[in-house]
């Protein structure tokens, strides 16, 4: 047992150099600190605390900011929780903007089924759909492909985007999405 973290990045999504991104720790604990690592390397940076939430903030990201992270909330030496692993990716994006539609609406009974549909100027791009506060991928689509999530309920809810890439003989990403947000009544 013991308390969990969960932890995110805010928004979800690679980013490009220079670009920023914020690894969100949340925690029912007390008496203790959050503390990031990278690799299993401690990362030097503080967190700004929201009650039970610490904001790791990384701005001017660069490739060497790529990778696994996860927080540990320890009391003097000892940890007392460890979160999973969330993935840092840091890429040069060359495909445009993806736009993320969902129907019938962003504001949607509980019990109806929604359709998630992302789509890009590329025939061949694979698309990641985004769930903010989720630590990997929500789901992963086809250009222009139907998601459709049956009989939504409140745990549905949230901020939602998407990301695509083409793999040629390089990977090339796109930007993110412009966000969405998904109301369960």
């Amino acid at each position: 047992g013991g308390p969990t973290i969960s932890i995110f990045l805010k928004p979800p999504g690679a980013i490009p150099p220079g670009g920023s991104t914020t690894i969100c720790c949340s925690c029912k604990c007390d008496n203790g600190n959050f503390v990031l690592f990278r690799g299993g390397h401690r990362v030097n940076t503080l967190p700004r605390l929201h009650g039970s939430r610490a904001e790791f903030f990384i701005s001017n990201v660069t490739q060497g900011d790529a990778g696994g992270y996860n927080c540990h909330y320890v009391k003097g030496d000892t940890v007392l929780a460890r979160s999973e692993t969330v993935e840092v990716r840091v890429h040069e994006f060359r495909l445009p903007e993806p736009v993320l539609s969902v129907l019938p609406g962003h504001d949607v009974a509980a019990g109806a089924d929604v359709v998630f549909r992302c789509t890009i100027a590329r025939p061949r791009a694979v698309c990641f759909l985004y769930l903010e506060g989720w630590v990997a991928e929500f789901k992963r689509l086809s250009n222009g492909e139907d998601y459709k999530l049956s009989r939504v309920r409140k745990a549905h809810e949230g901020r939602y985007s998407c990301q695509c890439l083409v793999k040629n003989a390089s990977f090339e990403w796109s930007a993110v999405s412009k966000p969405l947000d998904l109301m369960v009544r």
